[in-house]
């Protein structure tokens, strides 16, 4: 609930476009309105059978899934670059009655990320018009599940009409290409799922398009 809680250093530095990077999401989130406040079906699909535990959710944004998760009994550290998206989770946990569930962090997961052991983490749609070292911010996550926790990481494999990204040459990688650039040794860690399932979205203006989402989930069997 502390957004200055101790953080540990994450790999990788980007220099002079991290204050870009957070001048773009800080806008994004102020300007964005409550309609994406919602849990991810993926993770809500993933989660739903699971004995709560502690979670933390990367790129926490509007809130949707640290508030569903705490809702479902998960004390969730939900973590942002934007201060605004973290203060508005913070609020809303404390509207809903859960504050004691939901601590929030301001985090550039380029510099530092949140400390502590995680059973559950969920990177969903974890992805920047910024350079970013994401393999390395997604390898210190694994490193955070206890054993037995699962690593959630669900991407766009399409590009949706609302999208703010709308280049025609971007490439979405592949579960198969995630997990390789994770470099996760197989006897430590064991991927669970890795799909690409296609869904009917809907967009902040109502509007309905098929989507593709590229699915990887990693669980940690044995500490190294």
């Amino acid at each position: 609930m502390d957004s200055n809680r101790r953080r540990r250093p994450a790999t990788g530095d980007q220099g002079a476009t991290d204050e870009e990077a957070e001048l773009f999401w800080e806008r994004h989130y102020r300007t964005r309105r409550t309609w994406d406040a919602r849990v991810n079906p993926l993770l809500a699909e993933t989660a739903a059978p699971l004995r709560p535990g502690a979670a933390l959710d990367l790129g926490c944004g509007a809130g949707g899934d640290a508030i569903w998760l705490a809702q479902q009994g998960w004390h969730v550290t939900a973590v942002d670059i934007s201060t605004t998206a973290v203060e508005r989770v913070r609020e809303r946990a404390r509207d809903l009655g859960i504050p004691d569930r939901v601590a929030t962090e301001q985090h550039d997961l380029a510099r530092s990320f949140p400390a502590g052991q995680f059973d559950l983490v969920s990177a969903q749609y974890f992805q920047t018009p910024f350079p970013l070292l994401r393999s390395q911010v997604l390898r210190t996550a694994a490193q955070a599940l206890r054993p037995g926790g699962l690593l959630l990481i669900v991407d766009h494999g399409s590009t949706a009409p609302w999208s703010w990204n709308q280049d025609p040459d971007i490439h979405y990688p592949t579960p198969t290409e995630v997990a390789a650039e994770l470099d996760l040794d197989p006897a430590h860690w064991s991927v669970l799922r890795a799909d690409m399932p296609r869904r009917q979205a809907t967009g902040p203006a109502g509007e309905t398009a098929t989507v593709i989402d590229n699915i990887l989930l990693v669980q940690r069997t044995t500490v190294e």
